[in-house]
Protein backbone atom coordinates (compact mmCIF):
# COMPACT_ATOMS: atom_id res chain seq x y z
CA UNK A 1 0.00 0.00 0.00
CA UNK A 2 1.35 3.80 -0.47
CA UNK A 3 1.18 6.49 1.66
CA UNK A 4 -1.84 7.94 0.30
CA UNK A 5 -3.53 4.58 0.54
CA UNK A 6 -2.73 4.56 4.21
CA UNK A 7 -4.01 8.17 5.01
CA UNK A 8 -7.11 7.35 3.17
CA UNK A 9 -7.78 4.58 5.47
CA UNK A 10 -6.86 6.65 8.76
CA UNK A 11 -8.76 9.55 7.18
CA UNK A 12 -11.72 7.61 6.81
CA UNK A 13 -11.40 5.31 10.04
CA UNK A 14 -11.32 9.21 11.74
CA UNK A 15 -14.39 9.87 9.74
CA UNK A 16 -16.10 6.93 10.91
CA UNK A 17 -15.18 7.65 14.63
CA UNK A 18 -16.57 11.42 13.84
CA UNK A 19 -19.97 10.26 12.73
CA UNK A 20 -20.29 7.14 14.51
CA UNK A 21 -19.47 9.07 18.10
CA UNK A 22 -21.64 11.81 16.58
CA UNK A 23 -24.80 9.77 15.91
CA UNK A 24 -24.31 7.98 19.61
CA UNK A 25 -24.37 11.77 21.39
CA UNK A 26 -27.12 12.66 19.12
CA UNK A 27 -29.58 9.73 20.24
CA UNK A 28 -28.80 10.11 23.74
CA UNK A 29 -29.50 13.67 23.67
CA UNK A 30 -33.15 13.00 22.10
CA UNK A 31 -33.53 10.30 24.50
CA UNK A 32 -32.64 12.50 27.78
CA UNK A 33 -34.98 15.20 25.77
CA UNK A 34 -37.86 12.36 25.96
CA UNK A 35 -37.22 11.26 29.32
CA UNK A 36 -39.62 11.48 32.44
CA UNK A 37 -37.22 11.85 35.04
CA UNK A 38 -34.76 14.21 36.05
CA UNK A 39 -32.36 10.71 37.10
CA UNK A 40 -32.85 9.55 33.41
CA UNK A 41 -31.58 12.71 31.69
CA UNK A 42 -29.20 13.14 33.69
CA UNK A 43 -27.75 9.44 33.61
CA UNK A 44 -28.81 9.88 29.09
CA UNK A 45 -26.91 13.32 29.21
CA UNK A 46 -23.95 11.89 31.67
CA UNK A 47 -23.74 8.85 28.96
CA UNK A 48 -22.47 11.28 26.24
CA UNK A 49 -18.91 11.99 27.99
CA UNK A 50 -18.64 8.65 27.19
CA UNK A 51 -18.75 9.58 23.07
CA UNK A 52 -16.73 12.41 23.30
CA UNK A 53 -13.20 10.81 23.55
CA UNK A 54 -14.48 8.92 20.24
CA UNK A 55 -15.86 12.11 18.73
CA UNK A 56 -12.25 14.10 19.40
CA UNK A 57 -10.68 11.60 18.14
CA UNK A 58 -12.76 11.76 14.41
CA UNK A 59 -12.13 15.88 14.99
CA UNK A 60 -8.32 15.39 15.16
CA UNK A 61 -8.09 12.72 12.96
CA UNK A 62 -10.06 13.83 9.98
CA UNK A 63 -8.12 17.20 10.37
CA UNK A 64 -4.73 15.77 10.48
CA UNK A 65 -5.12 12.90 7.98
CA UNK A 66 -7.19 14.78 5.65
CA UNK A 67 -4.17 17.62 5.32
CA UNK A 68 -1.51 15.59 5.24
CA UNK A 69 -3.67 13.58 2.30
CA UNK A 70 -4.28 16.69 0.58
CA UNK A 71 -0.21 17.68 0.26
CA UNK A 72 0.04 13.50 -0.11
CA UNK A 73 -2.26 13.59 -3.31
CA UNK A 74 -1.17 17.26 -4.68
CA UNK A 75 -4.09 18.35 -5.06
CA UNK A 76 -4.17 22.19 -5.87
CA UNK A 77 -5.06 24.85 -2.84
CA UNK A 78 -7.62 26.05 -5.28
CA UNK A 79 -9.86 22.94 -4.54
CA UNK A 80 -13.01 24.51 -3.59
CA UNK A 81 -14.71 21.18 -2.44
CA UNK A 82 -11.62 21.07 -0.17
CA UNK A 83 -11.81 24.34 1.17
CA UNK A 84 -15.82 24.13 1.57
CA UNK A 85 -15.14 21.10 3.71
CA UNK A 86 -12.59 22.22 5.83
CA UNK A 87 -14.78 25.36 6.58
CA UNK A 88 -17.65 22.97 7.44
CA UNK A 89 -15.41 21.23 9.43
CA UNK A 90 -14.15 24.28 11.27
CA UNK A 91 -18.51 25.84 11.38
CA UNK A 92 -19.38 21.59 12.94
CA UNK A 93 -16.51 21.79 15.14
CA UNK A 94 -17.51 25.27 16.95
CA UNK A 95 -21.32 24.28 17.49
CA UNK A 96 -20.84 20.98 18.44
CA UNK A 97 -18.54 22.17 21.53
CA UNK A 98 -20.93 25.27 22.61
CA UNK A 99 -23.91 22.48 22.55
CA UNK A 100 -21.85 20.08 24.50
CA UNK A 101 -21.84 22.97 26.79
CA UNK A 102 -24.90 23.72 26.83
CA UNK A 103 -25.66 19.81 27.74
CA UNK A 104 -23.49 19.55 29.97
CA UNK A 105 -24.71 22.35 32.24
CA UNK A 106 -28.49 21.11 31.62
CA UNK A 107 -26.59 17.48 33.06
CA UNK A 108 -25.96 19.35 36.00
CA UNK A 109 -29.74 21.33 36.16
CA UNK A 110 -30.80 17.91 35.91
CA UNK A 111 -28.58 15.90 38.52
CA UNK A 112 -29.64 18.63 41.11
CA UNK A 113 -33.56 17.57 40.23
CA UNK A 114 -32.43 13.83 40.39
CA UNK A 115 -31.54 14.79 44.12
CA UNK A 116 -34.13 16.91 45.10
CA UNK A 117 -37.11 14.32 44.70
CA UNK A 118 -36.51 13.35 41.04
CA UNK A 119 -39.53 14.79 39.40
CA UNK A 120 -39.36 17.11 36.06
CA UNK A 121 -39.56 20.41 36.82
CA UNK A 122 -40.73 23.40 33.95
CA UNK A 123 -37.13 24.58 34.36
CA UNK A 124 -35.50 21.22 33.34
CA UNK A 125 -37.59 20.61 30.58
CA UNK A 126 -37.73 23.64 29.48
CA UNK A 127 -33.79 23.76 29.35
CA UNK A 128 -33.95 20.07 27.51
CA UNK A 129 -35.94 21.36 24.96
CA UNK A 130 -33.88 24.73 24.21
CA UNK A 131 -34.16 25.81 20.60
CA UNK A 132 -30.81 27.66 20.84
CA UNK A 133 -28.84 24.66 22.16
CA UNK A 134 -30.72 22.43 19.73
CA UNK A 135 -29.59 24.27 16.98
CA UNK A 136 -26.46 23.89 18.13
CA UNK A 137 -26.15 20.14 18.13
CA UNK A 138 -27.87 19.90 15.49
CA UNK A 139 -26.62 22.51 13.24
CA UNK A 140 -23.31 20.75 14.25
CA UNK A 141 -24.96 17.40 12.39
CA UNK A 142 -26.14 18.92 9.23
CA UNK A 143 -22.36 20.68 8.68
CA UNK A 144 -20.54 17.14 9.40
CA UNK A 145 -22.99 15.55 6.69
CA UNK A 146 -21.97 18.52 4.33
CA UNK A 147 -18.61 17.57 4.83
CA UNK A 148 -19.11 13.63 4.02
CA UNK A 149 -20.90 14.76 1.10
CA UNK A 150 -18.26 17.19 -0.10
CA UNK A 151 -15.68 14.33 0.32
CA UNK A 152 -17.92 11.57 -1.15
CA UNK A 153 -18.47 13.22 -4.67
CA UNK A 154 -15.74 16.07 -4.48
CA UNK A 155 -17.43 18.40 -7.06
CA UNK A 156 -15.24 19.97 -9.52
CA UNK A 157 -12.22 17.48 -8.70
Amino acid sequence: MSTADWLLMLHVTAAFLLVGGSVVAGTLNVLAIRSEHPSDAALLLGLIKRALPVIFAGVAGTFIFGIWLWHEKGYSFSSGWIWAALVFWVIASALGGRGGRSQAHVREIAERDAAAGDTMSGELRAMLRDPKALAFNYGAGVATIAVLLLMIWKPGA
